[in-house]
Order: structure tokens, then C-alpha cells, then sequence
């Protein structure tokens, strides 16, 4: 259930506020992108999946093994699991992983003529892809915005700056949505996750020395 809609008044504020948010970031992180290595749609869908309850830097170690190995979405279709469960142990919950993106390169071999899906309804359709993975996909391999992805840094920044009150991903999403400029949607997730990352981690922190406190509490 959505919590309670903010006031118009309270909207506006927040939209003043995301803006100011996205600016000083933009200034911070011009090059801000996807921290997942690869060289094609395919390669970046596995990457995005393999990342799930595992750090960028960890999934970026086995993929560099793992895209030798497995070059085309038939090398993914024909693996056995037991064998790609080892290749992918290290990036934790290996066993869901493997069915996953097994079944996703059959499932993407048969029904979408062997090319990773450009819209959200089919990337979604496949097996563990959600709308986070699908938002990276869409504007990463093919440049089109369809929606923020909302990981562990963008769903604690949001909450803490006051953007959203909503815990559910994809609510939070739809805040944020409506609160950017859709220029802003493409670049906005990888800056919140620079920032958390350098700025204000979720370990415990003097949150008064991150450089966009004194902007928010100004808004």
C-alpha cells in the first residue's frame, strides 16, 4: 500500500529540492555511469543480474573470466547449471542466479530471435529481471529512459533527502519519477551511488559534513 501522498505544497518543495539535488551532483559526478564492465547488451544484462546482493567491484572479478568463457547467448542457453554455479559462486545466492540467467538466454534465444529485449514489458518477462535491471539495460545498451533504478544507495539517499517516504523500490521509482526532469533520469541513480559511496555511506557517519546536508535542510 502507498503511504500517504504528499500535499501539493509539499510536492513542490520536494521537486525543488530533487532539482538541487540533481544539479549539485551533476557537478560532482559529470561522468557518473553504470560501474558494471561489458562489452555488449548481453554481457551488461549478466552483469546486472550477477549484482544483485553483491558489489559492483566483486561482479566485475568473475565476469572477467566469465565473458571469455561464455561469448555468445548460446554459450548461456547450453551451460549446466552445477558448472555455472561454480563459475558464479563468489557473487553469493549462486544457485537462483544460475537458473536465472540460463533461463533468460532460452528464453531470449526463443522467443525474442536471440537479441536482448529493448522494452521494459519484455525485459521484464524474463526470468529475475526486475525493473531495476531492465532500467539499467534499456539506457545503458540502448539509450533509452524508461525509469530510474532504484539499488540499495538510491533508495537510502532518497529517503533520507526527503524525496520519498516509500520503502517499496518501485514506489520509490515513481516518486522519483515524478519529482526529475527526464533528463535527469538516465544519470541520477549512478550519482547517488558515487555519492553514497564517497559521501555518506550507510555505515555510521557524521551526516552534517555530507556535502548535500546543508543543501537539503536549506530547502
Amino acid at each position: 500500500m502507498r503511504k500517504k501522498e504528499p500535499t501539493p505544497a509539499e510536492q513542490k518543495k520536494r521537486k525543488a529540492r530533487a532539482v538541487k539535488i540533481a544539479k549539485a551532483l551533476a557537478k560532482l559526478y559529470p561522468k557518473a555511469t553504470v560501474f558494471l564492465n561489458h562489452g555488449n547488451p548481453l554481457e551488461l544484462l549478466v552483469a546486472v543480474m550477477l549484482s544483485a546482493q553483491c558489489t559492483d567491484k566483486q561482479v566485475n572479478k568473475v565476469t572477467a573470466a566469465l565473458f571469455k568463457k561464455y561469448r555468445k547467448l548460446d554459450d548461456y542457453a547450453k551451460a549446466r547449471i552445477p558448472v555455472f554455479e561454480k563459475d558464479i559462486r563468489s557473487t553469493g545466492f549462486y544457485h537462483a542466479k544460475a537458473k536465472n540467467v540460463i533461463g533468460t538466454a532460452k528464453l531470449i534465444r526463443e522467443k525474442f530471435g536471440g537479441k536482448v529485449p529493448r522494452t521494459m514489458e519484455e525485459l521484464t518477462h524474463l526470468p529475475g529481471v526486475g525493473r531495476k535491471t531492465a532500467n539499467i539495460v534499456l539506457w545503458n545498451a540502448y539509450g533509452i529512459l524508461s525509469g530510474i533504478p532504484v539499488d540499495t544507495h538510491v533508495r537510502r539517499l532518497a529517503r533520507a533527502y526527503g524525496l520519498t517516504d516509500e520503502e517499496d523500490p518501485n514506489k520509490i521509482e515513481e516518486d522519483l519519477m515524478k519529482l526529475l526532469p527526464r533528463k535527469e533520469w538516465g544519470k541520477i541513480s549512478y550519482r547517488l551511488i558515487e555519492y553514497g559511496r564517497e559521501y555518506c555511506p550507510a555505515r555510521p557517519h557524521d551526516h552534517e559534513k555530507c556535502p548535500l546536508t546543508k543543501l537539503v535542510t536549506r530547502s
